[in-house]
């Protein structure tokens, strides 16, 4: 074969292009050429939006194994804790019928003591719900707005409670609000009733305590048998709060026999951060025959009753 035939071409594979340097010096001026044009002026936005729109369906068609991996697992797990919580719930429930029933036995005996004694039947206080709308704008007091008022029937000195217990009383009522004055308030007083030893007391606010606001029992002897613990309950003594509602229980008792008093600090049961949604009660002066006359206006009534109480306790 003749050679000036030959193909003296080099193959594809030698072929001399553009050097490697120059290829990363154009492609690196084209990216930040693109991301300043993107940054500046958003001419990106459009195709990467058409970009994200073609690949969605990509994207969920992918998700789809990893959801149902994930789901099923979670499937599972939830039906363990469904199960675990549906026996819990029994074992609640039947705990619930028996104490359900001792309480009807006791109601039972209860009445049948009454009409023995010749009592009359127990009052039951009327209620209704309300929300804390926001707290009281005065940095010196303890006091929460409810969104019921007059228009709903809430009167003056109205006790207030949650599911703890008593939260305080009603001192302003307004049409459509009114405001609730808690018992840690400097204001605030309550009679109440130590549930261990039934002593009566009467119960201030407005103390400060290393945890935030507490209560006080004042005019209480060196020697009174009170410990830290124990749960006062309201007395129903004062015409507002009904009897056996939890107050607060105490958290320190410091004995001055120099001074003859002993200084007790109370921890309320429901300190009122938080609380959104309340029980309004109609004060129990007002449920006895011609209650409506003799009923306490509001938290000043709680005030003298309680300071009553304590005067009974200082005398000899």
């Amino acid at each position: 074969m003749p050679l000036g035939t030959l193909d003296r071409t080099p193959p594809p594979f030698f072929r001399q292009g553009p050097s490697a340097i120059t290829k990363l010096a154009v492609c690196t001026a084209a990216a930040v050429f693109l991301m300043a044009a993107d940054t500046r002026f958003a001419l990106v936005a459009p195709m990467r939006a058409a970009l994200a729109t073609v690949l969605l369906p990509v994207q969920r068609a992918l998700l789809v194994p990893v959801a149902l991996v994930t789901g099923g697992g979670g499937y599972l797990q939830g039906l363990q804790q469904a199960q675990a919580s549906e026996a819990e719930a029994r074992r609640a429930l039947a705990a619930l019928a028996e104490k359900a029933t001792r309480a009807d036995a006791l109601a039972a005996e209860n009445a049948q003591l009454r009409g023995l004694l010749a009592l009359g039947p127990a009052l039951v206080a009327p209620h209704q719900a309300a929300e804390v709308m926001y707290e009281a704008r005065d940095p010196y007091s303890r006091k929460l707005v409810i969104d019921r008022g007059q228009a709903q029937g809430v009167r003056p000195g109205a006790p207030v409670i949650e599911p703890a217990g008593v939260l305080g009383q009603v001192t302003r009522v307004y049409p459509l609000s009114a405001e609730v004055t808690l018992l840690t308030d400097r204001e605030a007083a309550i009679p109440v009733l130590n549930r261990r030893t039934r002593q009566r007391a009467a119960a201030f606010g407005g103390v400060r305590g290393p945890d935030g606001p507490m209560m006080e029992l004042r005019f209480m002897s060196a020697n009174a048998d009170v410990q830290a613990g124990d749960l006062l309950e309201t007395s129903g003594l004062d015409g507002l709060y009904p009897p056996g509602l939890p107050v607060a229980r105490v958290a320190t008792v410091e004995r001055r026999v120099e001074g003859g008093f002993a200084r007790v600090l109370l921890t309320p049961v429901a300190p009122g951060d938080g609380v959104r949604h309340v029980l309004v009660l109609e004060p129990t002066a007002l449920q006895r025959p011609g209650g409506a006359a003799s009923a306490p206006a509001g938290a000043s009534a709680a005030s003298g009753a309680a300071s009553a109480a304590a005067s009974g306790r200082r005398r000899p």
